[in-house]
């Protein structure tokens, strides 16, 4: 239980450091809290609210990823690597492939209720 409890404070760590650090994070997180306060008000559906939630968790995994493999490459190449910039360049890309994903998934189930909202 000791070591769980130890890897769970290193993952916090983890956590912390990228909201400290990146400020992308940051705006990520601010956006997350707007669409959950959004989903509660709209009485969004329960799958619908998972699927929020699956698609911000692959948003915020990937960017913690997207700096782990940042910080590495500047530790093992700390001058201008052409190889290491494609790496980081297909990072920051998976992070913008999920990013339009969420955004879709937004507008699919926020649309009918900000429809309906407007019309009243």
């Amino acid at each position: 239980m000791r070591k769980f409890l130890s890897s769970v404070r290193f993952a916090y760590q983890g956590i912390r450091y990228v909201l400290c650090t990146e400020s992308n994070f940051r705006i990520q997180l601010f956006i997350f809290t707007l669409v959950m306060i959004s989903a509660y008000s709209f009485k969004i559906p329960r799958l619908e609210f998972l699927l929020i939630l699956i698609t911000s968790a692959l948003i915020f995994s990937l960017e913690l990823i997207n700096t782990a493999v940042e910080r590495l490459a500047d530790k093992v190449s700390p001058e201008y690597n052409e190889q290491i910039g494609v790496v980081k360049d297909m990072m920051a890309g998976a992070v913008l492939v999920s990013s339009i994903v969420a955004i879709i998934v937004g507008l699919v189930i926020f649309s009918e209720p900000l429809l309906n909202l407007f019309q009243r």
